[in-house]
């Protein structure tokens, strides 16, 4: 072992290809099917939404699927992202762990979702599109597809959550100096969030409305596609960059995880971090624990069934197999805006049902609290998605404090807490308090998941 604090690869070891996860597992993911007639789609169910070559990404079944040298040359800004040994939180825990985090937070939109974005925004303009709509939950999605869309000369249009929206007014204005148009979901702009806002004016809106809302312009418009931040398998595969590059990384400090750790929401920084160690045990390679940790307030991963729902609440995409609180289901407004969505990616929620991850939840003060000894120790100020890694890292070191073993704990710090200043000032203030979703309307939600047969 090396005495080093961070490993930094050269830009010409940037992975030349994503991973994909699909290529290498024992059973392959259930097939997404056509609301309609409940049978398997294909790829002009999708065209209206997506450009053909995402369509092909989101069916591949190839190990590696090669980045484009436009979209690696954007990379080249602030990938491949340090990763460092957290010795400083070591010593404040008293742990014999060896903890390294990968660090997303340096990229220009401070997570890790250009890392998607740049490919979508690509892919889009290589079609002809000049127009995208999306929908982000905390901003980090909205904001990185702003900053790609500038890059491609692409038109965004971001429906924010509301409550979000009303949250982070930062992340808003950096999403407006990207040249996007961000507007609070549900709005009065499409017939869904309409309808919506005459049931409940005040209503704090959800990532699943505001999906509905994206799709929705997207589909009246041949100009126009629709670009989702997480959840689907192409995103997925943008994320892997991630993973490959801590396996290099590691490599260089002589280790390897024996835990992996990366907050939930939709999946897509989890599934960057853990597929490429996944494919690698699948392999025949070392076998890591992986755990996934999601907020208690939205707990999809350890509440929710294993079934097929609508990706929205409007019910306007296709029906995909996972883990849901029902398409219906509102969380509470914490501030971990980005893990606020109903359901978990078919992708992970497919590799939790084959025993190859577990899943943890949280409730937000005890993230927070990880939060700052985090940001007191080692000098970065975690978002309050990342924080919920970070508890889950320091949990993981503390067990191999108690029982007197040294693991190698690896967690993704997706993204740095810099427009999230307000949720750690009522934090401090004492005005956040762990909140809980409304068992009725989770079983409200939950009854009214659609009857299919298929498996």
């Amino acid at each position: 072992m090396t005495e080093s604090v961070k490993y930094l690869l050269d830009e010409s070891r940037m992975p030349k290809s994503w991973y994909n996860l699909v290529a290498d597992l024992p059973t392959p993911p259930p097939p997404v099917l056509h609301p309609g007639t409940l049978q398997p789609i294909g790829p002009d169910d999708l065209a209206p939404l997506f450009p053909r070559s995402l369509i092909q990404q989101e069916v591949s079944t190839e190990r590696e699927i090669e980045i484009p040298e436009p979209v690696r040359d954007i990379y080249r800004q602030w990938r491949p992202t340090p990763l460092y040994r957290a010795r400083r939180l070591e010593k404040a825990l008293g742990t014999p762990a060896r903890i390294y985090y990968k660090y997303e937070g340096v990229s220009p939109a401070g997570s890790h979702k250009p890392n998607t974005a740049v490919a979508q925004a690509f892919y889009n303009r290589e079609a002809g599109i000049k127009r995208i709509a999306t929908e982000t939950g905390a901003g980090q999605w909205g904001s990185s597809l702003a900053f790609a869309g500038a890059l491609f000369g692409i038109e965004v249009q971001v429906f924010m959550v509301r409550v979000s929206y009303q949250q982070k007014p930062y992340r808003r204005a950096l999403m407006e100096t990207y040249g996007a148009r961000c507007v609070a979901s549900p709005s009065e702009e499409t017939a869904c969030g309409r309808a919506i806002l005459a049931q409940r004016p005040d209503h704090p809106g959800s990532l699943g409305i505001a999906i509905s809302e994206a799709v929705e312009v997207a589909a009246q418009r041949d100009d126009t596609k629709y670009a989702l931040g997480s959840v689907l398998n192409h995103v997925l595969l943008h994320q892997t960059v991630v993973g490959l590059e801590s396996m290099a990384q590691l490599e260089m400090a002589g280790d390897y995880p024996d835990v992996i750790v990366a907050c939930t929401g939709g999946g897509s920084n989890f599934a960057g971090i853990a597929f490429p160690f996944i494919g690698a045990q699948l392999r025949g390679g070392q076998r890591v624990r992986i755990v996934a940790i999601e907020p208690a307030a939205c707990p999809t991963l350890t509440r929710g069934p294993y079934a097929y729902d609508f990706g929205d609440t409007a019910h306007l995409t296709p029906l995909t197999k996972m883990h849901t609180l029902g398409s219906t289901f509102t969380p509470p407004g914490f501030h971990a805006g980005g893990l606020r969505y109903h359901g978990m990616a078919p992708l992970v929620s497919h590799v939790k049902e084959l025993g190859l991850i577990e899943a943890r939840a949280y409730h937000q003060l005890s993230c927070f609290e990880a939060g700052v000894l985090f940001a007191r120790v080692e000098g970065i100020l975690p978002a309050p998605e990342a924080n919920h890694a970070v508890k889950g890292a320091i949990d993981e070191a503390l067990r191999c404090k108690e029982e007197g073993i040294s693991r190698a704990i690896l967690f993704n710090l997706c993204g740095h807490g810099h427009f999230d200043m307000q949720a750690y000032m009522d934090y401090f203030a004492g005005k956040l308090t762990d909140q809980s979703y409304d068992e009725a309307e989770l079983a409200m939600a939950l009854s009214g998941l659609p009857s299919v047969t298929a498996a």
